[in-house]
C-alpha cells in the first residue's frame, strides 16, 4: 500500500491570529503567503477578528510606494486577573494581554487556612483591583492562579500538596469562578470566567523564558523558598510530565540526611534540608528570628552571617541534585529564583555543578537569577490564560460565541 496522503486543512481565523500574535505574518500579503489562502478568504477571516476587537491596524514605514498596513494583536481589548499564592501571603493583579501589570495588591494570607478562606479572600481584592486598573469587569477574559504545589493541569486541581493542607483535589476552578461572580457581581449566565491553575515554578519559568530567554529551547527555573520546585520550558512550552509531577525536585532524597523529616511526611527530602523552611528552622535555633523563607530572605539582605553560610550550604545541596537535572535536560539557561536565590546560594550551586557535571554539559549553560522577581508568578499566570484562550482552536470557538447575539464575554 502507498503512503496515506493527508489534505492540508484550511487555516482558520484562529490560525491567522496565531500567525499575527507570533509576528510571523503581520500584513495581508504575508498572511496570504504563509497560508496559501486567497486575498478574499484572508479578508473574511480578518473581518471576524476585527469584529471581535482583537486586532489593531497600524501604518508601516513607506519604502517609496504606498505605506503598508501592519496588523497586530491588540493587548488592550481585554484584561486578565492573576493570583500568585505563597505560603504566608498572596499577590493579585490585573494585566493586559501582553503581560503588562495595570494594578496589583499584596497582602498577608496563610495558605494553611484552606481553599475556601483563601480563594474567597483573594477574590475580595478583585473589585478594587479592576477599578484601580481602569478596566471593565465585563472585559476580564480569564483568571490565572499560581499555587505552591503539584497540579493536575487538565483537572485544574492541586494533588497531594505537602505545604497546602486541605487543598488536595479541591475544585479550585468552580470555587474561584463562584467567588469571582460573588465579589465582582458578574453573572455566570453567559458562562463562568475561565480559570487556569498551575504550579508556581512552571508559571515563573514560562514568564521568565518568554521575557528574557525566548530563543532558549530548553530552560529550567528552580524556585527555592518555603519549598523547592522546578519549572521546565522546552521549545516555548511548559513540560509538566504525564500528570503534572515534572519538576518536583524538592522531594528527591539526599544521601546523608535520613533523619530530616519533610512536610510531605517522608525523611531525607531535599526540601527538608535546603529549603527556606529548613534554613529558617536552623536560624531560629541560632537566634536568627526566622519562621519562613521570607524571613531568611530578610536575614540574607541584612548580611546575617549564619544565614549566608546556610544559604551557601543549601546551594551546594540543591546543586548536587541539579547535576542530574542539567545532565538529563541539557538546558541553555538555569535560572535560580525565590527567597534564597541570592549570591551565597548561587555560589553553592555553581560550586557543585562545575565540580560534578561533565564539562560539555556546562560549557554552554548560563546560570542566572530571576529578572522578573516577585512578578514572575503573576505574569506567568496571565500568560497561560492568554496562550490558552487565543490558541487557534480555542480562538475559533470563542469567535463563534463572541459574535453570536447571546454573547456577553470578551
Amino acid at each position: 500500500m502507498g503512503e496515506r496522503v493527508t489534505t492540508p486543512q484550511p487555516v482558520s481565523a484562529g490560525g491567522l491570529l496565531d500567525l499575527i500574535r507570533s509576528g510571523r505574518a503581520n500584513t495581508r500579503a504575508a498572511l496570504q503567503r504563509a497560508t496559501g489562502l486567497s486575498r478574499s478568504t484572508v479578508g473574511q477571516r480578518l473581518d471576524l477578528l476585527n469584529r471581535a476587537g482583537w486586532l489593531r491596524h497600524t501604518t508601516g514605514a513607506s519604502t517609496g510606494g504606498r505605506p503598508s498596513e501592519r496588523i497586530v494583536f491588540d493587548p488592550t481589548h481585554a484584561s486578565v486577573l492573576a493570583v500568585d499564592l505563597e505560603t504566608r501571603h498572596a499577590r493579585a493583579a490585573v494585566l493586559d494581554l501582553a503581560g503588562a501589570i495595570l494594578a496589583e495588591h499584596t497582602g498577608p494570607l496563610d495558605i494553611t487556612e484552606g481553599p475556601d478562606h483563601v480563594l474567597d479572600h483573594v477574590s475580595g481584592w478583585f473589585p478594587d483591583l479592576i477599578a484601580a486598573a481602569g478596566a471593565d469587569a465585563s472585559r476580564v477574559c480569564g483568571i490565572g492562579l499560581s499555587v505552591p504545589g503539584p497540579v493536575d493541569w487538565e483537572a485544574g486541581q492541586v494533588v497531594e500538596p505537602p505545604i497546602m493542607p486541605g487543598w488536595d483535589r479541591y475544585p479550585i476552578r468552580v470555587r474561584l469562578q463562584e467567588a469571582y461572580a460573588r465579589h465582582v457581581g458578574a453573572s455566570l449566565e453567559g458562562g463562568p470566567v475561565p480559570v487556569l491553575v498551575d504550579n508556581d515554578a512552571n508559571l515563573m519559568a514560562l514568564a521568565e523564558q518568554q521575557a528574557s530567554h525566548r530563543d532558549c529551547g530548553a530552560f529550567v527555573l528552580v524556585k527555592v523558598s518555603t519549598g523547592i520546585g522546578a519549572g521546565v520550558v522546552v521549545d516555548g512550552h511548559v513540560y509538566r510530565g504525564i500528570d503534572g509531577g515534572a519538576g518536583d525536585i524538592g522531594h528527591i532524597r539526599v544521601h546523608d540526611r535520613a533523619d530530616a523529616l519533610c512536610m510531605c511526611g517522608s525523611y531525607g527530602c531535599l526540601a527538608a534540608v535546603a529549603s527556606g523552611r529548613a534554613l529558617a528552622k536552623e536560624l531560629s535555633g541560632a537566634d536568627g528570628n526566622a519562621a519562613s523563607g521570607s524571613d531568611v530572605r530578610r536575614l540574607l539582605a541584612e548580611g546575617h552571617p549564619d544565614a549566608i553560610r546556610l544559604a551557601r550550604e543549601a546551594g551546594r545541596r540543591v546543586g548536587e541534585v541539579l547535576v542530574t537535572v542539567v545532565t538529563l535536560l541539557n538546558p541553555g539557561v538555569l535560572m535560580l529564583a525565590g527567597d534564597l536565590s541570592g549570591v551565597p546560594f548561587m555560589t553553592g550551586v555553581r560550586e557543585l555543578l562545575y565540580q560534578r557535571a561533565m564539562p560539555r554539559t556546562t560549557a554552554n549553560l548560563q546560570i542566572v537569577t530571576s529578572r522578573l522577581g516577585d512578578h514572575a508568578g503573576l505574569i506567568g499566570a496571565a500568560t497561560t490564560v492568554v496562550e490558552h484562550l487565543y490558541s487557534p482552536a480555542r480562538a475559533d470557538a470563542r469567535l463563534a460565541g463572541i459574535l453570536s447575539p447571546q454573547s456577553g464575554r470578551p
